[in-house]
């Protein structure tokens, strides 16, 4: 990757670089865990999953070890603890170098073609700046931080008033006693996993108003493009570089589900509705961005369909003329003299009216779908026939 300065004016949109900049990108860069040319995600998802899931296993020893339920919940059976420390954490550090590298080609598409016209590459560029001082802002990180304290406090609270003992708490008549590896829970891996979550989600937020703000200027479209999306296709499949990040919160949000919600009700119906609203909700994520896109393509077919409209009249009723000598309907020889040498617009016209005005389409989003739908039907195979959950997915894929 090139060596580009995040506290620079950008040249170009394709200057974006998601994964990078603010105070967490520069307290690892301190620290030595990553380098400006090089995030080495693999070395802190191993770092980062030690803090949060192995120091608890340790702090818990020998205890942490046990298979033994009879004395509340052991550490090695807790989902939860599997699923948000070790798999999501694990996934959201590994992500980021898939994210920044993906969005970084789609933005290096659209200044290729280029997408964005001439006079607008300024305003584009001002875009990127804006959102590169977006992604970089410390109030932003704080409050993504403090949000992650306020979901510990509430741990910490759920810890406290629970009537059965598990490894991080002992529950007791009068008071709980919160174990050394709870307190670890609720200090540093509930909060680094909470922060990871609202850090990459107000990341996107920014690479959706980035979006946004492109889709306001003036672009280079045509509606007879071969992608069917008038040169923007490319953009539609954006959702798949956060495959690994939708896995992670996927993998903590089943597992929470699995604990709660299904422990004594689960079914075909309710794990559908579940397994449906999740989907949902991922695929809002990702279709707020896109659908700005919807009023150029929209705009460009309504006013291309009126321009290759009109020359097909013409066109039309010149071989009309040519074939019978005349209009059947309002002939005039002015009209016969004033257009001789008119192009058939058919496939032009036939092309333009198939065009699609969104951007996200089923084929496109079948990863990230997938890997929003699979921590739920591991789950759900749990508690009901596996072939049953198969062709659930399998339904929600294809729709």
């Amino acid at each position: 990757m090139n060596d580009v300065q995040v506290d620079h004016q950008p040249e170009t949109v394709a200057d974006f670089l998601a994964s990078r900049g603010g105070p967490f990108y520069e307290l690892q860069s301190r620290l030595g865990l990553l380098q400006e040319r090089t995030l080495q995600v693999g070395r802190r998802a191993v770092i980062f999953i030690g803090l949060a899931w192995l120091v608890p296993l340790l702090l818990g020893l020998p205890h942490s070890l046990s298979f033994d339920a009879a004395n509340g919940l052991p550490y090695l059976l807790d989902a939860g603890a599997w699923a948000k420390f070790f798999v999501a954490i694990g996934a959201f550090m590994l992500a980021e170098q898939q994210v920044e590298q993906r969005l970084r080609a789609k933005l290096q598409q659209v200044t290729v073609a280029p997408i964005v016209a001439p006079s607008s590459l300024s305003q584009a560029a001002q875009a990127v700046n804006q959102a590169l001082k977006r992604r970089d802002s410390r109030v932003a990180e704080a409050v993504c931080l403090v949000n992650a304290i306020i979901a510990a406090g509430i741990a910490l609270r759920h810890l406290l008033t629970v009537d059965t003992s598990s490894w991080a708490v002992a529950a007791a008549p009068g008071a709980n006693s919160i174990t050394l590896a709870g307190w670890w829970f609720v200090i540093v891996s509930m909060p680094l996993f909470w922060f990871l979550v609202m850090r990459g989600l107000w990341r996107h937020f920014v690479w959706s108003l980035l979006l946004r703000k492109l889709a306001r200027l003036e672009l280079r479209l045509v509606s007879t493009h071969p992608d069917g999306r008038a040169g923007l296709g490319f953009l539609g499949d954006y959702p798949n570089a956060y495959a690994t990040f939708i896995f992670g919160m996927s993998c903590a949000v089943a597992a929470a589900v699995g604990q709660n919600l299904l422990h004594e009700t689960a079914s075909m119906t309710n794990i559908t509705i579940l397994m449906v609203s999740w989907l949902l909700i991922v695929l809002a994520l990702f279709a707020f961005p896109l659908s700005a896109f919807s009023k150029p393509l929209s705009d460009l077919k309504k006013a291309t369909l009126v321009v290759l409209g009109a020359q097909a009249t013409q066109y039309h009723r010149l071989s009309e003329r040519k074939l019978t000598g005349f209009n059947v309907v309002a002939n005039n020889v002015a009209e016969a003299e004033q257009f001789q040498d008119v192009v058939d617009p058919s496939k032009q016209f036939d092309t333009t009216r198939k065009l699609s005005t969104l951007l996200m389409n089923r084929a496109a989003v079948i990863p990230v779908s997938a890997a929003a739908l699979l921590p739920f039907a591991i789950v759900a195979s749990t508690r009901v026939p596996f072939k049953d959950v198969f062709d659930l997915v399998k339904k929600l894929l294809l729709l």
